[in-house]
């Protein structure tokens, strides 16, 4: 063939290959979203410490929910193929400090794939304790609620680890490995345990495994979690040798009505790092629509520490008037009692506010909140 024709020849394929795929480029779609929450106020608790002093305060950690900001990416490839990625990053309000023991994206930092089989994503991300109890938990991660009891609940997330949901009807299921849960070393708390893992000399130190059965349809919704974290060396809450797990199976379900949602819950622990492992979390809560603007919520919390004297009751109200699709003020309030040794604060706000050991603390907070 003459060198005129192998142009020729080379310039057709060329036209082919460009019309084959053209489509695809040309279906294939990407957007990047800027979203967050800024969220604060000011805060009274009292009875805190053997001098049962008082505080007034603007919290750093949570308000109605932590404050955070991010960006979250997909593109269409077209077939039902999503690509996708979050970038999410935890603030304090008070003082504009990264949160999760200072990680930049420490809320979550994903990328994935998504089709009609579902979503697989790796990176730091929510465990399925969140997904599970998401919409039964009616409070979620204010100021006074689940995670005064149980700090882990608003926190469930994991380093390095890889996940799937997917979605099938009214039925969803889903899962979560880690490697090493938990980076930073900001603890005890949840913004680090110091459990790093992926360590050759110890395969099984501090991953982390959830599974989640779920399903819901336009009135209610029921799921079923399981949530194991492991322990390594020098890992807090206890948890110090890859022996030891804390794991925690919650059973939570939701019925929606014309202007209420009710809410309840269990949360059964056996933590392997606590001379008394096995405790039981109980939780029940409605919100309601006053008007299109005024929302009231109420929960109720019970704690029991098995084979021990240590529980604790919390309740929590909280009323939220929206002057805006994007603006809203709130007051919120919580009670609780301790009872045997624990000393748990009423506010998951900021820390050092616990009352002395059995005592009782009430705390209240003023606040507004603004999403973008």
């Amino acid at each position: 063939m003459s060198y005129k024709g192998t142009v020729v020849a080379g310039a057709a394929l060329l036209a082919v290959a460009g019309a084959t795929f053209m489509p695809l480029s040309a279906f294939a779609q990407s957007t990047v979203t800027l979203y967050g929450v800024f969220d604060t106020g000011v805060e009274y608790v009292n009875r805190i410490g053997a001098a049962n002093s008082s505080v007034v305060r603007m919290p750093g950690i949570t308000g109605t929910v932590p404050s955070r900001w991010g960006l979250r990416g997909i593109e269409d490839m077209g077939g039902g193929l999503k690509s996708l990625f979050v970038l999410e990053s935890g603030f304090a309000p008070d003082s504009g400090t990264s949160a999760q023991g200072g990680r930049l994206f420490g809320r979550q930092a994903l990328v994935g794939l998504s089709g009609p089989w579902g979503q697989v994503a790796f990176g730091r991300q929510w465990t399925m304790m969140f997904w599970g109890t998401l919409d039964s938990d009616i409070l979620g991660p204010n100021v006074y609620g689940s995670g005064s009891l149980d700090s882990y609940l608003p926190n469930a997330r994991a380093d390095n680890a890889v996940s799937y949901k997917g979605t099938f009807g009214g039925l969803t299921l889903g899962a979560t490995y880690s490697f090493g849960r938990d980076t930073v070393n900001a603890g005890p708390s949840p913004a680090g345990t110091n459990c790093a893992g992926e360590n050759p000399a110890d395969s099984r130190a501090c991953r982390e495994w959830s599974a989640m059965l779920q399903y819901s349809t336009n009135q209610w919704g029921m799921a079923a979690v399981y949530d194991s974290l492991r322990g390594g060396p020098g890992a807090f809450a206890g948890l110090t040798n890859s022996g030891l797990t804390d794991n925690r199976l919650a059973l939570a379900g939701y019925a929606l009505f014309d202007k209420a949602k009710i809410g309840l819950g269990m949360i059964h622990r056996n933590n392997g790092g606590s001379p008394t492992p096995h405790s039981d979390l109980w939780y029940g809560g409605i919100a309601y629509d006053v008007s299109p603007a005024l929302t009231l919520s109420g929960q109720a919390y019970y704690l029991k520490v098995r084979n021990s004297a240590n529980k604790a009751f919390l309740y929590a109200l909280r009323g939220s008037y929206a002057f805006s699709k994007r603006t809203s003020a709130y007051i919120t309030a919580g009670y609780i009692e301790n009872r045997g040794d624990l000393a748990l604060s009423v506010s998951s706000g900021a820390g050092g506010s616990a009352p002395p050991s059995g005592g009782n603390q009430f705390g209240t907070m003023v606040g507004l909140k603004h999403v973008f």
